[in-house]
């Protein structure tokens, strides 16, 4: 037996271990040892999603295969439908998501530009789902490496117009299967697309996490109750409209008033972060996803040499935690935004401190992830 046939025959063994795997029924709060990617796919079945609409493209298609291994279309009821591209997937959410059904779609980094049309549609129809962008390096098709350089788009709304996505950014994988449950909350509570803006690192990393408990899918009647504005039928009622054009300017800045006074409230009530070892620190650091996780080792290093530094992780990249970040200024020599791309949080960083202090910046882009060394070196050359 040659070299090629041996190879072949482990691959077969990997392959039927890893489905015997994946076709195990998972139990309410067991610990299993799984993939960011499939944690998510995990989180959307059991927190009662109805569809999901996809397209494959690397660092994320695990989603879509741990879907189709699952088959949630025999237990849950759950829709699962891989589609010919990343603009019939987004379109597929907002006509899902516009009869009220919690729907969501993944992509990486270029297959998400192509969905920003539909996503500023959703925005102003006010149409929620979510959407799932395990980031890989860029720009254009770039490398499928991981990378963060996708802030810009999801925080400043990629598509046309005055709108915001709430973007919530895991670190973990127990936070991608915690953040696909609250996505969908607060897609609903604000009728709005919600992105989790993940990473390739976070993504593949296996890690144990504890997955939520079953939830059913809602019924119709339940949908009808909790979601008035839906296209779900107008028996017995007026119907609905769910349309993203309005000719008519007056009525048009009538819409835009009403989303931006519903952003307003979002910055007020749904800011998100988590703050380490900040009592006593003379300097910050700001990262969120894996970068965090980087960084969260400098801290270490960097205190066992005496160099006093803490950390606020946003969890929310938008709402961005602008607050907090400001009145910590106060009192830090120097602030540190440490990212996966050229410096696009850290514009973010800037406006928060508002000169109170100096604000630096450190990332590697390409898909290049920088190692707690490196960031604690640059943070040496600049104190």
């Amino acid at each position: 037996m040659d070299v090629h046939h041996v190879l072949l025959y482990a691959l077969m063994h990997v392959l039927k271990y890893t489905e015997k795997k994946n076709k195990r029924k998972i139990m309410a709060d067991e610990i299993v040892l799984m993939k960011g990617n499939e944690a998510i796919a995990h989180a959307a079945i059991r927190c009662g999603c109805d569809g999901y609409f996809g397209y494959p493209i690397t660092p994320q298609s695990e989603i879509l295969e741990t879907l189709a291994l699952e088959k949630p279309w025999e237990t849950t009821g759950m829709v699962v439908v891989q589609a010919e591209s990343e603009l019939a997937s987004i379109n597929m959410i907002y006509g899902g998501g516009a009869t009220g059904k919690k729907v969501m779609t993944s992509s990486s980094s270029p297959g998400v530009a192509l969905m920003q049309e539909g996503i500023t549609y959703m925005a102003c129809a006010e149409i929620p789902g979510v959407i799932v962008n395990v980031q890989r390096g860029g720009p254009g098709l770039g490398t499928i490496q991981p990378s963060q350089a996708d802030y810009f788009q999801s925080t400043r709304g990629g598509g046309n117009g005055d709108y915001y996505t709430i973007v919530l950014a895991p670190s973990s994988v127990q936070e991608m299967a915690d953040f696909t449950e609250l996505a969908f909350d607060l897609a609903f509570k604000y009728r709005m697309p919600v992105i989790i803006l993940s990473d390739g690192a976070v993504g593949q990393m296996m890690e144990k996490v504890i997955l939520p408990s079953y939830k059913p899918r809602r019924t119709e009647e339940e949908i009808a109750r909790e979601c008035p504005w839906a296209a779900s039928g107008c028996k017995g009622r007026k119907n609905n409209i769910i349309t993203s054009l309005f000719l008519d300017p007056n009525v048009m800045e009538n819409v835009n008033m009403r989303l931006q006074k519903k952003y307003d409230v979002i910055r007020s009530s749904e800011v998100r972060f988590e703050e380490t070892q900040t009592e006593d620190a003379d300097y910050l650091i700001v990262a969120f996803g894996s970068a965090a996780r980087i960084s969260m080792k400098t801290i270490e290093m960097c205190r066992k040499e005496g160099i006093k530094i803490g950390m606020i992780r946003p969890i929310t990249l938008w709402p961005f935690p602008s607050k907090k970040i400001g009145e910590l200024s106060k009192k830090m020599k120097a602030i540190f935004s440490i990212e996966i791309n050229a410096g696009q949080m850290v514009e973010d960083i800037k406006l928060s401190v508002e000169g109170k202090c100096p604000v630096y910046h450190y990332g590697r882009m390409g898909g290049i992830v920088p190692t707690p060394e490196e960031v604690m070196e640059e943070i040496k050359n600049k104190i």
